[in-house]
């Protein structure tokens, strides 16, 4: 009976210290709204072309909100009319094709993403909010949406196939059949020597593109062709990440670099020479300091556009957030984050507010605090109810002066809902 006390009472501290992990405040730096400014007021530099926004959850109201408001800022401050979430590539195009034509509704072109995440009120909103922009702006002042993840199927499989319609209608009735049993649906129950033959056709089908580009342009255009040529590359990323399970979160980074760098490219040719991105932090930042140890897409982007990447990440305080379990049901988790550079402006009563951190090396006392390591909020789509007990499991160590140019924090954070 005593050995069973003490093994409780050990218990129980445990748990209290792991309770109380992270939860220390630091101390706030005098005069510290001096060296903030409002979301509406961000200034990037005019040599920037690439622009990373990251999330410190996917489940927070304020963070998807965010995605509006930074984009807003960036049209009216820097002249940026191209967004890209970390969604799917073929998905994506259907929002693009809601709000430059009308196609559908708001709600229709964010369920073709087919990620939980953005079934919410906040992306319906935003996508609305798009396409009513675009029917009042002129020609040359529309913007575009786009996704360069490759984690789906379905929409890239479309446009691959609705392009062979119009250049080689009996090649694409043959690839039509080669993609038949290839869907989001069942794609998690495809065999590996299945994916290794779909891995094989789809490597033939880009020949074909290859091969037949300058026929295929004349009978299309070139920017068609150019989609064509992505779709079957998104087709192949989605089949090589199955095939290449271990390496999964590294190859997936290397893609998302890779595409935002296509859309970078394109939108180049069309005119349009910044380009803003959206996505987790973990994905933006420049360091790679998850604890998985691979390359993050923002190290990727740093090391293509150099001083032309700027990355602004978000961090919070008190969080009220949504996330699966782990068993695929959505629950609200609450936690209270505290580090050195949120609790510096821990007196300013603003919610949301924004740090350049170009600005704030302006202070001695700023400039030592974001050059300090310390643990910044990181929060997935998966959460189990034990995480918050341990702060190494809702945020990642990291500098952040040499992960962000700038960060927004949120002092109080709430929980988006899923629409089913």
């Amino acid at each position: 009976m005593v050995f069973v006390k003490k093994s409780f009472l050990l218990i129980s501290a445990l748990f209290l210290l792991l309770s109380l992990a992270g939860c220390g405040k630091g101390e706030a730096v005098k005069d510290a709204s001096k060296y903030t400014s409002a979301v509406e007021d961000i200034d990037i530099p005019n040599y920037v072309k690439v622009i990373g926004f990251g999330e410190a959850t996917h489940g927070n109201v304020e963070f998807q909100t965010l995605k509006k408001d930074v984009f807003q800022a960036l049209i009216n401050n820097e002249n940026v009319r191209v967004f890209v979430l970390e969604g799917d590539f073929g998905g994506a195009q259907q929002i693009n094709q809601f709000i430059l034509n009308g196609t559908g509704t708001a709600e229709e072109a964010v369920k073709a993403l087919d990620y939980g995440i953005y079934k919410t009120e906040q992306m319906i909103e935003f996508v609305q909010w798009m396409h009513d922009y675009n029917m009042a702006a002129d020609e040359k002042d529309r913007i575009y949406f786009y996704g360069n993840d490759m984690q789906r199927y379905d929409y890239s499989k479309k446009g691959l196939l609705d392009y062979y319609e119009v250049v080689n209608s009996e090649g694409g009735k043959k690839y039509k059949a080669q993609l038949k049993d290839v869907t989001n649906k069942t794609m998690r129950d495809l065999s590996t020597s299945q994916l290794e033959e779909l891995d094989k056709n789809i490597d033939a089908i880009i020949k074909d593109l290859q091969k037949n580009k300058d026929s295929y342009e004349k009978q299309s255009s070139k920017e068609a062709y150019l989609f064509a040529a992505q779709y079957a590359q998104i087709i192949k990323q989605r089949t090589q990440l199955f095939l290449n399970d271990s390496n999964y979160m590294s190859l997936r980074d290397e893609y998302l670099a890779n595409n935002l760098q296509w859309i970078v490219d394109f939108e180049a040719a069309q005119g349009h020479d910044k380009v803003l991105m959206s996505a987790h932090n973990g994905h933006i930042e420049k360091t790679s300091a998850n604890m998985a140890g691979y390359k993050s897409m923002g190290q990727y982007l740093d090391e293509v556009y150099k001083d032309a990447y700027y990355a602004i990440g978000t961090d919070f305080v008190n969080n009220t957030f949504q996330a699966q379990n782990g068993s695929g049901e959505r629950k609200n988790y609450t936690i209270e984050h505290h580090n050195a550079l949120v609790d510096a402006f821990s007196e300013i009563k603003d919610n949301i507010f924004y740090v350049d951190f170009k600005k704030a090396n302006e202070s001695q006392e700023l400039a030592d605090i974001v050059a300090k390591e310390q643990r910044m909020g990181n929060i997935g789509d998966d959460f189990s109810f034990w995480y918050k007990f341990t702060q190494m499991l809702y945020t990642i160590k990291m500098t952040p002066a040499e992960a962000y140019d700038g960060m927004i924090i949120v002092q109080e954070a709430t929980p988006t809902k899923v629409i089913e």
